[in-house]
């Protein structure tokens, strides 16, 4: 009794406290002035939103340590499952399924939250289809459809909605459904990822026109993923599911982009910061008495401060981290081992049907699409560079691209490019080749490089932006979201057909019909060869 009383004589925290524990860790906000305001009136409503697609992974337990930060401060949150956005987003979730997905999002959501202690009776939780087919809001769709230009509601969607090259009109209408659900759900605050910034300025810009209040946005940066890119649902080895076995968590951990010393899109550093610290202000670093013993810390800049030093070993970090995952996903892991939900996991996420064999004799009459997104183009980091042993005319090199070991790989750049511009450059690698013997060394990769036009032939490699690390992917422009083969099929020709679209543009940046090469970081470019191929 003593303890609750003490509870509740302690000090409710001030304006400046909620404006603290509500924008920590966070990447930008939009709104401060008006934030603070509201805090210094009453409690903030907000809500956090996701569409019910892909199975949620170990990256939601960023938003779910912000939401706890938010009932720290006091603010009522709204928890969106947007069942009807997972369908309009070029039908990630099916109609069919759409049912059965957003009832194991409700769950394992909840399960999450259970498991940071964060207290659901506190939380309201909303599905989208229960506001969003009603006739006042679907008026203020076609309000807002005349008044929207089709340029505008593409480049609000450009960072969340899937990019393909012929998108469906259901994606265009995704952007505006999102900034009304700020309407409808009677918020003064949404909360995202800073990838959903485009969205959020298209709202701040629209809902006014409506006769409707400008909101707040709250904006969380892009976790990097266990290889070093934004974690995904749909790349199996960036993330880490929330009901994998031990074991499997082991094995992606042991994978994880996590180089000595290296503090950049490092997803093991970037998960402890934005989930494991905000959850229990401190992190112990395990590692045996011949190491130097068990360190705790009690602030992230001081951990990261010893990795960069190398003080912490990359090794010690993960099997930390490991220790403090199954700590978290163990009662996710028990709830989930009931057959209902067991049944419900199947039923919502059921394997793909096996294609069958084709026919002997018979060909597939549906043509592959030869996109660019088959390519499995990487950054790379040369290690060494040395001369063929039976080929003047060739390099052998070892390449870093975020792997266990680096690839070999054979090049004919011995004419154009010395050795000493090579070793320790940061390249750009085309991965998902056949690998193929040239003089006798097996070569598992391409070097892209630009060449001029004419004689005589002048040869660059392609540059990707300062800052990149070794293993993040190169994209081109709009296919963002699809899936490299795991080889390409030297009888298809896939990249034959693609390449012969590469240029580069006149200020020197590498394109496929005229759409950018791009990492996270910026364009792909090169020194000076304008206008020429790409090979």
């Amino acid at each position: 009794m003593q303890r609750e009383e003490d509870a509740a004589m302690e000090p409710a925290p001030g304006p400046q406290e909620k404006y603290q524990l509500i924008t920590r860790n966070l990447q930008e906000v939009l709104g401060e002035d008006k934030l603070m305001a509201i805090l210094k009136e009453r409690e903030l409503k907000i809500y956090w939103g996701t569409a019910t697609t892909g199975k949620p992974h170990v990256a939601y337990f960023v938003p779910m340590s912000k939401i706890a930060d938010f009932l720290k401060a006091g603010c009522e949150v709204t928890i969106l499952f947007a069942d009807l956005h997972a369908y309009l987003d070029n039908m990630k979730a099916p109609w069919e399924l759409l049912d059965l997905r957003t009832r194991y999002y409700e769950n394992v959501i909840k399960a999450m939250l259970e498991s940071i202690g964060v207290p659901l009776e506190k939380l309201k939780f909303v599905r989208g289809t229960d506001y969003q087919l009603s006739k006042e809001y679907t008026l203020d769709v076609y309000r807002l459809s005349s008044m929207v230009t089709q340029h505008d509601v593409k480049k609000a969607g450009a960072e969340v909605v899937k990019q393909v090259e012929h998108p469906l009109l259901s994606g265009l209408l995704y952007p505006g459904l999102q900034a009304l659900d700020e309407e409808y759900l009677k918020v003064d605050a949404q909360f995202g990822g800073v990838d959903q910034r485009k969205i959020f300025t298209f709202a701040e810009k629209y809902l006014p026109s409506l006769g409707y209040a400008k909101r707040v946005h709250l904006m969380n940066p892009m976790v990097p993923g266990l290889t070093g890119s934004k974690m995904s649902s749909s790349e199996e080895d960036s993330k880490i599911d929330l009901l994998d076995r031990k074991e499997d968590v082991k094995k992606k951990l042991k994978k994880a982009f996590c180089e000595p010393g290296n503090v950049e899109n490092n997803g093991v550093l970037s998960f402890i910061k934005h989930v494991l610290f905000p959850l229990k202000s401190e992190f112990v670093i395990l590692r045996e008495e011949k190491w130097g013993g068990n360190k705790t810390y009690t602030t992230y800049e001081a951990l990261e401060k010893d990795f960069a030093e190398q003080v912490v070993h990359p090794g010690d970090l993960k099997n930390s981290v490991e220790v403090a995952l199954n700590k978290l996903l163990d009662p996710i892991r028990e709830k989930f081992n009931s057959s209902e939900l067991k049944k419900l996991a199947n039923a919502a996420y059921p394997n793909p049907p096996k294609a069958k064999p084709a026919e002997k004799g018979t060909k597939n009459s549906e043509p592959e699409d030869v996109i660019p997104s088959r390519l499995d183009i990487r950054v790379g980091k040369v290690i060494s560079v040395e001369k063929h042993p039976d080929a003047d005319s060739l390099y052998v090199e070892k390449i870093d691209v975020g792997e266990p070991e680096p690839r070999t790989v054979v090049s004919g750049l011995v004419q154009f490019v010395p050795k000493e511009q090579l070793q320790d450059r940061l390249v750009v690698l085309l991965c998902n080749l056949k690998p193929q013997k040239m003089r006798g060394v097996e070569s598992q990769g391409m070097v892209l490089c630009a060449s001029s036009v004419g004689e005589p032939r002048q040869v660059e490699p392609l540059d990707p932006p300062a800052g990149c690390c070794a293993g993040e992917r190169v994209y081109v422009e709009g296919y963002e979201g699809g899936e490299p083969d795991d080889e390409l099929k030297p009888k298809k020709k896939v990249f034959e057909k693609l390449q012969a679209d590469f240029r580069i543009s006149e200020d020197c940046v590498a394109q496929w019909k005229q759409k950018n090469f791009l990492t996270k970081l910026g364009r792909v470019s090169c020194k000076s060869l304008k206008g020429g191929s790409i090979s």
